[in-house]
């Protein structure tokens, strides 16, 4: 039998991964060894500023720290220096085709534009995005996807190969330098899962510009996030992706919420983590129902901290103790536990409000411990 060799842990970043430079989103650096950003996009209609700023409202609260914004048209254009005017975060103007709104929304205030010189017709229209992007002191996304390769890489490799992707992304990155231009976050998107994959890591290999990765048409909440889970998972375990926005069909919220645990999975991020037992017929309190309420409760937390929600007593007392606090159920009732201690047993209806009760004490402990520690 093959021995089946796996990447060292604690060597997240290949040899042929390069480190990346950092850029500035207005005031979010990305790149450069800086924490991953989580960004997003609104879906409402752009020239709607009332209900676009309060999207863009609603994706903050949620942890998003760039958002970018559809511009189709020369109305989208005036309404975009409006939804500019009413917010603070970050603000990327989405441009396709048009390299005159892409110039008209970087004077309305764009912090990034994002451009795809496949479709913005040719060298000299994107020079002339280039030339503003310089003037304004931004950085400007050059975005490629499976469906908008240049016709000679399209016809050199038959089809959106990971290679002709990689080289597409690459092509471009060296032109837009040619033009003097430094600041450059560079994407490749593909549906297919595995091309996404394979595509990054060439172009990581090659090409020191900070990446945005994301699985483009990844689907609804449900199939959206796994596929997302995997692709990204994968990439960012390899120490490639600097920025990462999880494409989902719906409320562009849930993008955020998969976002974070993909990267809290896997310590790129601090938050709480949930645990829960998968329940069976041992269980005899409501698991499912008690994770949600704690991760519901939990959910504004900054603090790293792991909370275990465990049915029975096969597992459970364990599991709990491993975790910095948990819930180990019974039948109608339930233990506490904080760093491994039984500190209560009380009523099943009691245990979410008794675990939220000890939750700021430990936090305020963990805090004093990284301090001395430091």
């Amino acid at each position: 039998m093959t021995a089946v060799s796996f990447p060292d842990p604690t060597q997240p970043r290949p040899p042929q991964v390069k480190p990346t430079r950092a850029v500035m989103v207005r005031d979010v650096p990305v790149g450069g060894g800086n924490p991953v950003v989580i960004q997003s996009m609104t879906n409402t209609d752009t020239e709607d500023v009332d209900a676009t700023l309060a999207q863009i409202a609603r994706l903050h609260a949620a942890g998003c720290r760039i958002v970018r914004v559809a511009v189709p048209n020369r109305r989208a254009v005036d309404a975009f220096a409006n939804i500019r005017a009413g917010t603070n975060v970050p603000l990327v103007a989405d441009i396709h085709f048009q390299h005159e709104l892409a110039v008209a929304a970087i004077e309305a205030g764009a912090d990034k534009v994002r451009i795809n010189p496949g479709n913005i017709g040719g060298a000299d229209h994107t020079r002339r995005v280039i030339d503003a992007a310089k003037a304004a002191r931004i950085p400007v996304r050059i975005g490629v996807n499976s469906g908008s390769l240049e016709a000679a890489v399209l016809t050199k490799h038959g089809h959106p190969t990971p290679a002709a992707l990689a080289e597409s992304a690459l092509l471009n990155v060296r032109m837009v330098e040619g033009f003097g231009f430094d600041d450059i976050v560079v994407s490749i998107k593909a549906s297919d899962v595995p091309t996404t994959i394979s595509a990054c890591t060439i172009l990581a290999g090659q090409c020191d510009r900070p990446q945005h990765i994301g699985i483009t048409e990844a689907g609804t909440v449900r199939t959206g996030t796994i596929r997302s889970a995997v692709g990204l998972g994968v990439l960012l375990n390899r120490g490639i992706g600097d920025t990462i926005r999880v494409s989902l069909a719906g409320d562009p919220v849930e993008e955020i919420f998969a976002a974070r645990e993909i990267l809290k999975s896997l310590k790129l991020a601090s938050g709480p983590t949930v645990i829960a037992c998968p329940t069976c017929g041992r269980t005899r309190i409501d698991v499912a129902g008690l994770a949600k309420q704690v991760e519901e409760r939990v959910a504004g937390i900054a603090e790293t901290v792991t909370i275990a929600v465990m049915g029975c007593v096969v597992n459970g007392p364990g599991e709990a103790r491993e975790a910095d606090i948990g819930i180990a159920g019974g039948a109608g009732e339930g233990r506490i536990f904080i760093k491994g201690r039984e500190v209560d047993k009380v009523k099943e209806s009691e245990l979410v409000d008794r675990l939220m009760e000890r939750l700021p004490a430990l936090l305020a402990e963990k805090n004093a411990s990284v301090a001395r520690r430091e």
